[in-house]
């Protein structure tokens, strides 16, 4: 079925919407190729207000790309307002609507992290991302010092001599991550430590940090808190990540199926060419208008 943002962006001082989600991870979905939106980082802010906005993990602007290569330029803006370069769960999203919109079955959309190549998968609701090469070098995640295998740095959480969390695997998949390797994933306060951890020196840009429990030499099940978002549902990014980091740690094999609160994503690392597969469902809530009382001057 085609499925357009068939009304248009700007009307009377509002500005137009679809609301999506990719396994909880829910976003406000803007679209605009055909009337330029520049929103403010309070702007974002506002609209991804929960209690006082519209709501959601990330507002996402779908803009004309300057390359003749992609089908269109995604713009993430994260709950609170910082502008960010991947999203794996809001790019299934967006792909959905372009290759509905022309009809076929792959697009590619460009990004602050690069051209992502998309497509249909064996079932039609859901989609595969090529999220493209995954970083590993220290000054690529980045982190405040050197250290020349990332598959584990020397962060701590709790005393020095016996921490209760330790050695977390760091890599860049578009944005920092970090995941703690973990035995049970309900033993550690996420909502507690996860700030603390999302603005540890280590991390200049923050990172996002990940609780994992490899439960099977192809499966991890994992607790994510997104930078700049906090507890969330589901993190495509984060799935990413964990899915190379186990395999560089020989935790599981290069498939691997992720499972994050909201549920199951596929996540494949090629060991030809280094790049990351990850597959998942995508899907529609509502369409709506967001008021000039939110804007206040976007364009």
């Amino acid at each position: 079925m085609m499925r357009t943002l068939q009304f248009p962006t700007s009307l009377s001082g509002r500005l137009a919407f679809r609301k999506m989600n990719g396994l909880g991870n829910d976003f406000v979905v803007i679209d605009a190729r055909h009337d330029p939106v520049h929103l403010t980082s309070e702007q974002a802010a506002r609209i991804g207000d929960r209690h006082t906005g519209i709501g959601c993990d990330q507002t996402i602007l779908i803009e004309r790309s300057s390359s003749p290569d992609a089908d269109a330029f995604m713009r993430i803006y994260n709950r609170t307002g910082g502008e960010v370069g991947a999203c794996g769960n809001a790019t299934r999203c967006v792909a959905d609507i372009l290759m509905s919109e022309k009809g076929t079955s792959d697009a590619v959309i460009e990004t602050q992290a690069g051209f992502l190549s998309a497509w249909r998968a064996d079932d039609p609701n859901q989609v595969t991302i090529d999220m493209g090469r995954p970083k590993f070098r220290w000054d690529q995640i980045p982190l405040a010092e050197e250290f020349p295998d990332t598959r584990m740095i020397d962060v701590k959480v709790g005393p020095m001599e016996a921490p209760v969390l330790h050695s977390p695997s760091a890599v860049n998949v578009g944005n920092p991550h970090a995941i703690f390797w973990v035995e049970d994933l309900e033993t550690h306060d996420l909502s507690r430590i996860g700030p603390l951890l999302e603005h540890h020196p280590m991390f200049p840009e923050g990172a996002n940090i990940s609780l994992a429990h490899v439960t099977d030499h192809d499966a991890v099940t994992i607790r994510v808190w997104e930078r700049g978002v906090g507890l969330t549902q589901a993190c495509g990014t984060a799935a990413c990540a964990v899915g190379v980091a186990a395999h560089r740690k020989g935790l599981t094999g290069n498939r691997v199926t992720v499972t994050l609160p909201g549920g199951p994503l596929e996540i494949e690392w090629g060991d030809e060419d280094g790049r990351i597969l990850m597959t998942g469902p995508f899907s529609y809530d509502f369409e709506g208008e967001i008021g000039p009382e939110l804007l206040s001057g976007a364009a």
